[in-house]
């Protein structure tokens, strides 16, 4: 099993940036492909980025409902910390949402395919 807890949110302006960390508990985080996932009131969850199990491949949902996050957004991951990163640029009010980290063992964008989940951490970006 994996356990994850994510960490980094807050509130920021528009324009400014966070971090967001997902730290992994056990020793098999590097055999999973990790997703980060956003949920905004009243919406549903939906994709934003996932890497693979070794960090050398990425995949950015080029447009989540018309709000882009490809070329503002990146993720990473350090298997030795067992963690993840979604490096978060440019934000914008729309980016608004709760942000969770998610474990798979495929490289797959529906939430459904995940399974494990961290709690969410909350990103709130002001105009």
């Amino acid at each position: 099993q994996v356990q994850l807890v994510e960490s980094g949110g807050g509130l920021v302006q528009a324009g400014g940036s966070l971090r967001l960390s997902c730290a992994a508990s056990g020793r098999t985080f590097s055999r999973y492909v990790v997703g980060w996932f956003r949920q905004a009131p009243g919406k549903e969850r939906e994709f934003v980025a996932r890497i693979s199990s070794s960090g050398g491949s990425t995949y950015y949902a080029d447009s989540v409902k018309g709000r882009s996050v490809k070329g503002r957004f990146t993720i990473s991951r350090d298997n030795a910390k067992n963690t993840a990163y979604l490096q978060m640029n440019s934000l914008k009010p729309e980016d608004t949402a709760v942000y969770y980290c998610a474990a798979s063992t495929r490289p797959v964008v529906a939430p459904e395919g995940y399974d494990y989940w961290g709690q969410g951490t909350q990103v709130t970006v002001s105009s």
